[in-house]
């Protein structure tokens, strides 16, 4: 049945589509590319993350330590949060019943909500799915609302944030990663009287580095923009509070849109914006991605909130994941890998050949019990493939130990390179 609905019939004279040797031939020049990818099946224990039980293709499991998480201070295990989506759910459930509009929003979304609009100095803030929906579905809607819009985006910005400045369907200009001379010409070439939106991150998740934060807020100060400023990769990490970059460089009244996620420092799921009240009520009221999306469910809004209130007043935290990368980063170097320059707490590791890359990374997870997942194209341009260690104030040094001897010894066997 299944053969013959993918090749059947077709009109006299014509040539019947093999619709199942296209999706064979897409996924073979992945592979040919050295970039397919494989899920792994982990199992976190809580209370000893980074510990993981991973079960491989034959059913055998065994244990692992996660280096490539993004629940960076490890909020997802942490006994606040769990408490509260218990509570939560003992409570009202597990689905939150349908959109916002119809009958999704509960107290538990209007309480995260004001949470962060407290985080980061706003009068309001949106909840979404995802931080790539908050992403995706703002920029696309800035330009149904602002007429003539002009958009410029940071050429290493995210995919959401690239989806979202396409969907647009405004003109565009993609500035040169962190070139505020380069975003300077553009903008001086468009009409004074244009609606512009400056739209970058904070801290860029594959190198490390931090966007040009005052310079673009001078910039659309006298060109009369507004700023989108992305801080998935900061929010709960930097700043007194957690607030991001922006609050730690003082600027959160600067950046008109702030988005953020709940799926990484946070450690639970979501995304979200937080700007000016009649902004987050005009992309309520015009995004697709929110209006017609069932909202997070209950549960998560309440551990999400918790993780929140918690780091709000948490500083030893970031303090001590600053601590933790900075000295994997040294590790690494005195042992002679190649080590990205990075001003954050990612670690990327070059490898530059996505075949080795994911030789390194298999080999190091079926034979050591580390997993660390190969970076490759189109997530990094290529040539640039590279492991990417998160290390988190849970990785302990006797963990920097292991990880160390197991790296020195994948590479001797499978890169034929002898490091310090």
């Amino acid at each position: 049945m299944s053969s013959q609905r993918h090749t059947g019939s077709a009109p006299a004279g014509a040539t019947a589509m093999d619709y199942n040797s296209a999706f064979q031939s897409a996924v073979a020049r992945v592979r040919a590319e050295g970039r397919y990818r494989v899920f792994a099946d982990l199992l976190r224990r809580r209370g000893e993350f980074p510990r993981a039980r991973y079960r491989n293709t034959s059913g055998d499991v065994r244990e692992v330590t996660v280096w490539c998480s993004n629940d960076y201070l490890g909020m997802g295990q942490s006994p606040c949060v769990i408490g509260a989506m218990k509570q939560a759910i003992d409570e009202v459930g597990a689905g939150s019943g349908g959109t916002r509009n119809i009958s999704g929003t509960t107290h538990y979304h209007v309480e995260l909500e004001r949470s962060l609009a407290d985080l980061h100095e706003k009068e309001a803030a949106l909840l979404f799915t995802s931080g790539y929906i908050a992403n995706q579905a703002t920029l696309a809607t800035l330009g149904k609302i602002l007429p003539g819009l002009i958009i410029y985006s940071d050429a290493l910005n995210h995919a959401s944030m690239i989806e979202g400045v396409r969907q647009a369907n405004c003109e565009k200009h993609v500035w040169r990663h962190n070139d505020v001379a380069h975003l300077e010409e553009l903008l001086k070439a468009a009409p004074a009287d244009a609606p512009k939106v400056i739209a970058l991150e904070s801290v860029y998740s594959m190198d490390g580095d931090i966007g040009p934060l005052h310079e673009v807020c001078d910039l659309a100060e006298k060109y009369g923009a507004l700023t989108y400023l992305d801080e998935v990769h900061a929010v709960g990490l930097y700043g007194l509070r957690g607030g991001g970059v922006a609050e730690r460089e003082g600027l959160l009244d600067r950046f008109d849109i702030i988005e953020g996620t709940l799926g990484k420092a946070f450690g639970v799921m979501g995304g979200y914006i937080a700007a000016d009240a009649v902004i987050c009520d005009a992309i309520r009221s015009w995004a697709p991605g929110f209006i017609f999306t069932t909202s997070l469910a209950p549960v998560l809004a309440a551990g999400a909130r918790a993780s929140v209130e918690y780091l709000k007043s948490s500083n030893h935290l970031r303090e001590a994941h600053q601590e933790r990368a900075a000295t994997l980063k040294a590790r690494l170097s005195e042992a002679g890998y190649p080590v990205l320059p990075s001003e954050t707490h990612i670690v990327p590791v070059h490898v530059g050949d996505p075949v080795l890359c994911k030789r390194l990374t298999d080999a190091l997870l079926d034979e050591h019990g580390i997993y660390v997942q190969p970076i490759n194209y189109p997530t990094v341009p290529r040539g640039t493939e590279r492991m990417r260690f998160t290390p988190t104030p849970l990785h302990t040094d006797a963990m920097f130990d292991e990880l160390i001897e197991a790296l020195g010894a994948v590479y001797a066997k499978y890169a034929k390179v002898k490091v310090a």
